[in-house]
């Protein structure tokens, strides 16, 4: 299998003044992950880093010319590999070990996947192609020698504490069920949630090692009554309260 070489590995797009939306377009959707940038006004905060395969801060170098937080919504490969490039990195205690440690599945090359991983997302409607890649970041790239770098993390956050930019402030809500530390952050005065992996708009998953449907079914109860304006999540694209009513509600009666 011969891969072209990618122009440039990420594409970046203002969403509005304070928010910029990262994303890696030659990553297979199952694993291209939002890495959601925002401006603050004594501090950055980046949510998810991507898969680490390009350098996140070289790639956008304007972006990160300050300090920045940078917060995993949980710590799944697609969403932490860029987090060893960051000084402040923070993370749920129940996924902290895996930011320290990254044994959990990580791969660019079907076949590196666990069957039982790969079993549960295919179940779910999603394809695997045999490389998650359709192009390279550099000439002498070996998707098969692609790993997780250790990252580990210099705060702990937990339900109700909050991350603040200076300007900003999002509570951070717990929401297991897709991992079991996976959060959100809610900026009740705007409306704004970065939702990571519980909710977005495409096939979710709740069959994948570590997840439990029990919790996810309590964090949907909660998510679909919370008043946003907007969900920024950790895949596809963002939306609104009625589709965040309508995502939640679809996944009650699928459990009923």
């Amino acid at each position: 299998m011969t891969l072209a070489i990618a122009v440039r590995w990420f594409d970046v797009v203002r969403i509005d003044n304070d928010i910029t939306l990262i994303t890696e377009p030659y990553v297979t959707p199952l694993i291209r992950c939002n890495i959601w940038h925002l401006r603050g006004a004594e501090r950055d905060m980046v949510v998810d880093s991507g898969l680490g395969i390009a350098s996140l801060r070289q790639a956008a170098t304007d972006l990160f010319e300050r300090p920045v937080i940078a917060v995993a919504s949980h710590t799944h490969y697609d969403h932490t590999g860029g987090f060893h490039e960051f000084d402040e990195r923070l993370v749920h205690p129940e996924e902290a070990p895996e930011l320290a440690d990254p044994v959990g599945f990580a791969g660019l090359l079907a076949d590196q996947l666990d069957d039982g991983l790969v079993e549960a997302i295919q179940s779910a409607g999603i394809p695997i192609p045999d490389c998650l890649v359709d192009a390279l970041p550099g000439p002498g790239y070996d998707p098969a020698a692609y790993r997780v770098l250790p990252a580990p993390a210099t705060r702990l956050i937990e339900e109700g504490d909050v991350v603040n930019t200076g300007s900003r402030r999002f509570e951070v809500l717990h929401l297991p069920g897709h991992s079991p530390g996976s959060i959100g952050l809610w900026e009740a005065e705007t409306g704004v949630l970065f939702s990571g992996d519980a909710i977005y708009d495409g096939p979710l998953l709740d069959n994948i090692p570590g997840a439990d449907v029990g919790a996810y079914i309590k964090t949907m109860e909660r998510l679909r009554d919370l008043p946003v304006t907007v969900v920024h999540a950790g895949h596809d694209p963002s939306f609104g309260r009625e589709r965040l009513r309508e995502l939640a509600d679809d996944y009650l009666r699928s459990k009923q």
